[in-house]
């Protein structure tokens, strides 16, 4: 099991910090509405401009705290529900735009391996 969640928390915070530090100004075929970057994301979900940097500061901090949880396990599951909570805003900001299922999909995936780490794992 300690291998499976090992798995579970790089591929949560990497692909979370791949999100918000790599990705960050590019085109992704995820991004909400007919966005291109973050931060127009943000814009099409009618955002104000501070909860980007506010949201990506979280997710950015939770998912180093996840993937520091492989040594430090008391992190894992503040982390995973702090995520959890911030991949349900995602999820219902693509709805809220009426965004095709598909555009969710990442964050669905998110939030059961949250899920997974905070009630099974």
């Amino acid at each position: 099991m300690d291998y499976i969640t090992i798995a579970v928390q790089l591929i949560v915070g990497l692909s979370i910090l791949n999100v918000w530090l790599i990705q960050y100004n590019k085109n992704t075929q995820w991004r909400g509405g007919d966005a291109t970057t973050i931060k127009e994301e943000f814009a099409a979900y009618g955002l104000p401009v501070w909860s980007l940097y506010v949201i990506g500061f979280l997710k950015v901090t939770l998912a180093i705290a996840l993937i520091c949880g492989i040594w430090f396990s008391e992190l894992i599951k503040p982390a995973a529900i702090g995520l959890a909570v911030l991949l349900t805003g995602s999820i219902l900001m693509h709805l809220k735009i009426n965004d095709p299922l598909k555009k969710s999909l990442p964050a669905f995936l998110f939030l059961v391996l949250c899920l997974l780490l905070i009630f099974v794992l």
